[in-house]
């Protein structure tokens, strides 16, 4: 007989009562999702997660006592230790960078939407990375910038790579390249966002990349991304 699968777990830190509110509504009705416990401060975030051993904790970056990005390196310092994604409202570079600096499994904003707050929970906890479509366009410039992107080994893999894409994932993934989501997408190419998505997998699975700023950054390899 197999073991039923247990429920993710997951902390909230946020000062705001009626944020942590909705978060926990989605979350709620979320299958295999469970929320464990609420901060309104980072350092009850660390607190909590002492206690209760989350998977994932979800923090906000502008707290009390301490802020989320402050937060993060003493609950990764926890045993166990649960995989950190910032919620904010702030996706300024400064902060995207340092909560990725830090040792942060994520970056999302408030306004991605519902699925993409549960798609971000299920993804933190398999152990994957999850950035904001939001945000991609930010750490792809700082990668341009510090030449992070000039790898040769990639570069000489991008065309065998895309060449595999039909021609509207390869517009999709351009679109990737310009740090566009999903609805963005979708309205530029009036086509419904589970399509977009749908695209989005394939290309991700065609191509070898785990996280859409991989491919954003196959996309400005080749040059796709204007």
């Amino acid at each position: 007989m197999t073991e039923p699968t247990r429920p993710i777990r997951v902390l909230l830190a946020d000062d705001e009562a009626l944020i942590r509110h909705g978060v926990r509504l989605i979350l709620r009705h979320a299958e295999g999702i469970d929320v464990v416990a609420e901060a309104a401060d980072g350092q009850e975030a660390v607190d909590l997660a002492a206690v209760h051993h989350p998977d994932v904790a979800l923090v906000d970056i502008r707290m009390p006592v301490r802020d989320g990005l402050a937060a993060i390196a003493p609950l990764l310092a926890l045993d166990p230790a649960p995989r950190v994604v910032v919620l904010t409202t702030f996706g300024d570079e400064p902060n995207v960078l340092r909560a990725l600096r830090e040792g942060a499994a994520g970056f999302l904003l408030k306004d991605d939407g519902p699925q993409e707050l549960i798609t971000a929970v299920r993804s933190a906890a398999a152990g994957d990375s999850v950035l904001s479509p939001g945000v991609t366009g930010t750490v792809i410039a700082r990668m341009l910038r510090s030449g992070a992107a000039d790898d040769p080994a990639q570069a000489a893999l991008a065309d065998e790579r895309v060449s595999r894409l039909t021609a509207r994932e390869r517009d999709v993934l351009a679109m990737l390249g310009q740090g566009l989501s999903n609805q963005a997408i979708a309205d530029r190419l009036a086509i419904g966002v589970g399509t977009v998505k749908t695209h989005v997998g394939a290309i991700l699975d065609k191509t070898g990349s785990s996280t859409r700023v991989q491919a954003a950054l196959l996309a400005h390899r080749l040059g796709l991304s204007g």
